[in-house]
Order: C-alpha cells, then structure tokens, then sequence
C-alpha cells in the first residue's frame, strides 16, 4: 500500500486573507473538496489546535480511503445532503444533515461517499489535534 499525506495550510491569518488562498479543489469530478475554514491554537492546552474544515461531495463523489492523525480526535457535522460512511471496519452508516458523528484519533476512514447521486452533501469536520499535526490530519491510502 502506498501512503501519500494531504497538506492543509495552518495560519493564524484568517483564511481569506493569505494572498493568493485558492480552495482545495477536487482533482477530478467524482471527489470531495476541502476547504478549511477554522485553525486555532487552543490557548489552555499547550500543543493542541482546534481545526475546522468543510467537506463538500458533489452528487455521487466520494473521499478516498484514508487514515487521520492519531492526536486528532474528531467531531464530524452534517450541514447538508447525506453521506454514507464506515470507519475502522465498523457499520456502514448513512448521516444525514443536522446529524453529527465522532473518530477516534488514528481512525481508518474506509467509506466516505454522498449517499445521493442527484444532490450535493457537506460536512463540517472539526479536530482537536497536536499543533505539529495541524497540516497533515489525513494520509491518503493507495
């Protein structure tokens, strides 16, 4: 199995004013895109950040296979559409919006996938993670 690493890019800058901040966009058509939208350092406990990042599936599109950080414990909220999801081999779920989730630190994500083919879905996924992990929460598996 080869691993590949997602960067995320950790700023104390509000995200829309680094110059030249350009979405994550999906590399093809069927994926998700990731934009993040919250980096905190969380002031009372040394070494941890809050990260916030919004999830978008177009109708039909899907994440890839993948691993989080194992200091990010994570908090997984529905804002619209639905989803279907497995994490560490368990239940097969379909989330829908105003429903909410969580994954342990080091969880293997095997299904993240819009459960409709004719609407969009987003999530809001928020992480309380090491700081040093802040811009690399997720390996890719392939």
């Amino acid at each position: 199995m080869k691993i590949r690493s997602i960067a995320i890019v950790a700023t104390t800058r509000p995200i829309g004013t680094l110059p030249g901040f350009v979405p994550v966009e999906a590399a093809a058509k069927d994926l998700e895109t990731v934009t993040p939208a919250i980096q905190e350092a969380i002031s009372n406990i040394p070494g941890k950040s809050l990260i916030g990042l919004v999830v978008s599936y177009p109708p039909g599109g899907k994440a890839p296979a993948h691993t989080h950080a194992r200091s990010a414990f994570i908090v997984g909220y529905m804002l619209s559409g639905s989803i279907r999801s497995q994490v560490n081999g368990g239940k097969i779920q379909v989330l829908h919006a105003g429903e909410h989730w969580i994954e342990p630190p080091g969880a293997h994500h095997q299904i993240g996938e819009n459960a409709s083919t004719t609407e969009p879905a987003s999530l809001l996924a928020i992480s309380v993670a090491d700081t040093a992990d802040a811009g690399r929460l997720t390996t890719i598996d392939k």
